[in-house]
């Protein structure tokens, strides 16, 4: 089992393209960790606001009647994936990662697989 600064630090190095990562708590919208981004990319601001992503569709789910978990949430941007997963098992409810991808230089199937790792790994 990885806490949290290891499981963020691996997303860095062992997914190709990834340029930041987050673990955050989507009922309160904040970051409980945080690694990259930069003065270009506040990662704080990004990821309160995919809170909002994650608690619409939570929400529309409902709505809708759906009895399914969510993998994960995906958002293109030209050069850029946004890739959500929510924290599933023991200690992850209201929990999601967040990481930032480089669209140039990833591979999107090989970071969902290692982001779903990283997840199975970590600590809560």
């Amino acid at each position: 089992m990885a806490n949290t600064e290891t499981s963020l630090k691996d997303c860095l190095s062992s997914i190709d393209g990834a340029t930041a990562a987050a673990l955050v708590d989507y009922t309160s919208g904040m970051a409980l960790g945080t690694i990259g981004g930069g003065k270009d990319f506040n990662l704080e601001v990004a990821a309160a606001g995919n809170t909002d992503v994650v608690r619409s569709k939570l929400r529309t789910m409902e709505l809708l009647g759906l009895k399914e978990e969510i993998d994960d949430i995906l958002i293109t941007l030209g050069s850029q994936y946004h890739l959500i997963r929510p924290i599933k098992g023991r200690g992850g409810n209201g929990l999601f990662l967040y990481l930032v991808l480089d669209s140039a230089r990833s591979n999107l199937a090989m970071a969902r697989h290692q982001l779903r790792r990283i997840e199975n790994d970590l600590e809560v």
